[in-house]
């Protein structure tokens, strides 16, 4: 019996909500996965993450394999002891870094070179898993390549193949019990493809899938259009992972169309940037405006950031650059899609949720605030 199972307790049309249950506990989708590459999610820290309300939070294979070292994430217990984590780790294969990081790619395998020290560095899908194996997490993800669009039909092709044949090799030597291997759904933005690749990847096996290579250059209507051909041949009783996704209106587009899990940079990344993700809409706290407001990031927000701080002092530690600042705005961000996830599934339990997303879009859109700068 797979080690990670999902559960559904309700659907309204394709969107769903359950309990994916892990070895390290059972947790509500739609569920968002805050990324944590070098087993920690950038300003905060684990009691900040089970403060929040994290379930499942993302490592990376590539740069745990670099620093410290998969042995060594291993001697201390595995990536849960290492990093004082109780909850649920799922650990990405590489596959995002042959995207970003423009390696050699082979049918063996890729060969980069180390963004610490420039090494030459060669992962294959074996590799991939030994590693993630050793790592320790709760879902391990085969090796993928991922095309970034819009790219040429034959190379989209060539790659989504490729990433099937390494999903059997990944599968040849995964043996740990205690983690689930999921495998993942390449295409692009070609329905054909998707249908193709989300089917053969089915028929592997697998206790659930990664739907990847979105959220890499297409238009929301292709990403829409490729989860809908996606969702059509992955097995109903299997979680559903959108792999990079993390804008609320993405976020809702998916969870209309049947996927369960999420992660993304996207609200760590802006904290440290100064935009404050609302209900209301997004916004750049670093504006004069801001410099003697009173008020809270956003009005009725349940965080402690909002409870605590007004934006005058939240501004003035972005201004100074004191790394308070990024923490306090990463809790926010954090908070405000945590409960966009809760909201999705309550609306999704009550039969509502064409009318709640619709809602949501309609609120963001109409934000008081100009437009945030990316």
């Amino acid at each position: 019996m797979t080690p990670v199972t999902w559960s559904p307790t309700a659907t309204d049309g394709p969107a769903r909500t359950g309990w994916l249950t892990t070895p390290h506990g059972r947790f509500r989708t739609p569920m968002f996965m805050p990324v944590g590459t070098r087993a920690t999610v950038k300003t905060v820290d684990t009691g900040d993450l089970e403060m929040l309300g994290a379930g499942v939070i993302l490592a990376n294979t590539y740069h745990l394999m670099l620093r410290p070292g998969e042995d060594l994430v291993k001697e201390m217990g595995g990536i849960h002891d290492f990093m004082s984590w109780e909850r649920g780790v799922l650990t990405d294969s590489g596959g995002f870094q042959i995207f970003s990081l423009d390696p050699k790619i082979e049918e063996e395998g890729a060969t980069f070179r180390s963004v610490y020290d420039g090494a030459r560095v060669h992962l294959t899908p074996e590799d991939s898993v030994r590693i993630q194996q050793d790592i320790g997490a709760d879902i391990a993800m085969v090796l993928d390549v991922c095309v970034g669009l819009p790219s040429p039909r034959e190379i989209v092709e060539r790659e989504m193949r490729r990433t099937l044949r390494w999903a059997e090799r990944c599968l040849a030597v995964h043996e740990r019990a205690d983690q689930a291997l999921f495998g993942i759904v390449q295409g692009g933005a070609d329905p054909e493809l998707r249908a193709e690749s989300a089917q053969e990847t089915a028929a592997l096996g697998f206790p659930g899938f990664g739907i990847g290579g979105l959220a890499v250059g297409e238009s929301p209507e292709e990403r829409n259009a490729a989860l809908d051909v996606v969702n059509e041949h992955l097995p109903a009783d299997k979680p559903r992972y959108v792999m990079g996704l993390g804008d609320p209106e993405g976020l809702l587009d998916a969870i209309a169309r049947g996927a369960d899990m999420f992660d993304c940079v996207i609200p760590t990344r802006l904290a440290r940037h100064g935009r404050v993700l609302t209900a209301d809409g997004d916004y750049n706290l670093k504006r004069a405006e801001f410099a003697r407001d009173a008020g809270p990031l956003e009005e009725g927000c349940g965080c402690p950031t909002c409870g605590r701080h007004t934006r005058a002092y939240l501004r003035h530690l972005l201004g100074t650059r004191e790394l308070t600042g990024y923490r306090l705005l990463t809790i926010h961000n954090l908070w405000y899609l945590f409960r966009l996830m809760e909201d999705a599934s309550e609306a999704i339990t009550s039969g509502r949720f064409e009318v709640f997303a619709g809602e949501v879009k309609a609120r963001r859109a109409g934000s008081p605030f100009p437009a945030a700068p990316a």
